[in-house]
């Protein structure tokens, strides 16, 4: 599904006069998503998941071209956990 696709849903779901609107809306949620996981927060959104911020450990890994053993730097990356609801309506 493409951005697109999503705001197409937003409108027929929604209730939303137009494609305008539904883009804000969208643009809107996800930039507060942005803001509170730049922030370190976990956001969670009943019956569909969470998203959180963990840091991954560095590590080494080899180039599989040359072989050379390098070291990838430690970062924090975003996570999602789909909540039950969500996971048990995948398994249907």
């Amino acid at each position: 599904m493409t951005k697109a696709d999503l705001i197409e849903k937003i409108v027929e779901k929604g209730g939303f006069a137009n494609k305008g609107e539904a883009e804000k809306a969208l643009a809107a949620t996800v930039e507060a998503l942005r803001e509170a996981l730049v922030a370190g927060e976990s956001v969670i959104l009943a019956g569909f998941g969470t998203f959180k911020v963990i840091e991954r450990a560095a590590r080494k890994c080899r180039n599989p071209r040359t072989q050379e053993e390098m070291e990838i730097p430690a970062c924090m990356v975003a996570k999602f956990t789909p909540g039950k609801q969500l996971k048990d309506a995948l398994q249907k």
